[in-house]
């Protein structure tokens, strides 16, 4: 299935030129990603273009059992084909054994490979070989804003991207509410929520059984909900594990799941002092608002886009922030900052020499007074900060001091 939009135009992706690059050249390369984002979709689409390919995909039981049961089966296979293949194989984490056949694959110069996978825990449990030095990582996100057509002006020239695809008119309330799953943003209003529900226990579903929970599915089906709820905030575990049900140990061991199953985002506090950093506690972010939303039990509703409006724009925008900065592979850190009094600024972008503070409001106008964290960050660290920015839902760019800036999502 190839993801469609109106007028039966393939949506873009920023990683395309990157892979396609890749695979020309004769190398390798390890997509990343949740369930969804159009890993299998973009690959497939790519592959159209070579003539000896091969897929294997591993999430159907019978070629995951197949390849458990016997992983050189893979070598005997491609070794028989009459040119040096492409070869996908989809959901490789399913399968750790398999890599050291890839590996004598690529050695061999007999294949080149594209492996895919929305999980880490499994292939770092087993200690598979993850082919350093023979293939290239890549990450696959959501669709970003300029993969949905919505970049109007680039202010933050750091990370700064160009649409790549028209703008099909996709409204703030509605990516709020129900996130920007290639699959998601395409289909009718009216059977949106039915997919999302169907990702939130099919997830459920997948992870009980990958992680032997079964007799704990009450109190992880709760903690996803809770968990969900919480999304961009710091958790209290000891609250969660009250309402959960279980341990506050198992409340992180959950949270570390999610993190290796790329359902949340990591956001550490920004601190200078190492000491306190390991201290403080991170915030965490659903990868989709759609996810989210249905995972919280939240009505998949314009009403939620209201009630809810000031978390999921910040859920929202920083999103993006992440997103971007993974698809310029760049190297900048994304931190929050927030201090003992309580004065705090939801993003931090560490350029290294540089430091770009933001602030995200939900609303179209802002006033200076609301702006006591970001005037107090960029005072205590004005040799590095000279700039920051509140990202609103306004219409028009704002100077609001001499040194803040408020612009337009």
């Amino acid at each position: 299935m190839y993801i469609m939009g109106k007028g039966n135009s393939r949506l873009n992706r920023y990683l395309e030129k990157d892979l396609s690059k890749l695979l020309k050249g004769g190398y390798s390369g390890l997509m990343l990603g949740p369930r969804q984002v159009g890993k299998t979709t973009l690959v497939q689409y790519l592959l159209e273009n070579f003539k000896n390919t091969r897929n294997y995909f591993l999430q159907n039981p019978k070629t995951r059992a197949d390849f458990e049961k016997d992983p050189e089966r893979i070598i005997r296979e491609v070794e028989a084909m009459e040119a040096k293949a492409v070869v996908f194989v989809d959901e490789a984490q399913k399968v750790p054994e398999i890599f050291d056949a890839v590996q004598y694959l690529i050695d061999g110069k007999k294949a080149q490979f594209v492996l895919t996978g929305s999980s880490a825990r499994k292939l770092r449990r087993s200690g598979a070989n993850l082919l350093p030095g023979r293939i290239k990582r890549y990450y696959l996100d959501p669709l970003l804003w300029g993969e949905l057509g919505l970049i109007k002006e680039n202010t933050i020239k750091e990370i700064a991207l160009d649409n790549i695809n028209k703008n099909r008119h996709f409204s703030l309330e509605d990516l709020l509410v129900f996130g920007s799953l290639p699959g998601i943003v395409t289909l009718p209003k009216g059977e949106r929520e039915d997919f999302l529900k169907s990702y939130a226990l099919i997830y459920l579903d997948e992870e009980i059984r990958a992680e032997s929970l079964s007799r704990k599915i009450g109190a992880f089906s709760r903690f996803l909900e809770l968990a969900a709820g919480e999304s961009g905030t710091s958790p209290n575990y000891t609250k969660l594990s009250n309402e959960a049900g279980t341990s506050a140990q198992t409340i992180k061991d959950y949270y570390q799941l999610l993190s290796d199953t790329l359902v949340i985002e990591i956001v550490e506090p920004f601190l200078k002092n190492s000491r306190k950093r390991i201290l403080a506690s991170p915030r965490y972010y659903f990868f989709d608002l759609g996810v989210r939303n249905a995972l919280a039990r939240w009505p998949l509703t314009e009403n939620t886009a209201n009630v809810q409006r000031g978390v999921l724009f910040e859920n929202f925008v920083m999103l993006e922030i992440i997103r971007r900065v993974r698809a310029l592979n760049k190297n900048f850190k994304i931190n929050y900052w927030r201090t003992s009094g309580g004065a705090e600024v939801d993003c931090v972008i560490d350029l290294g020499g540089k430091i770009i503070p933001i602030e995200i409001k939900s609303g179209s106008k802002v006033r200076i007074s609301e702006l006591r964290g970001l005037k107090n960050f960029l005072e205590e660290y004005s040799r590095v900060a000279k700039i920051g920015y509140v990202i609103t839902t306004g219409e028009r760019k704002e100077k609001l001091a001499e040194n803040i800036i408020a612009i337009p999502w």
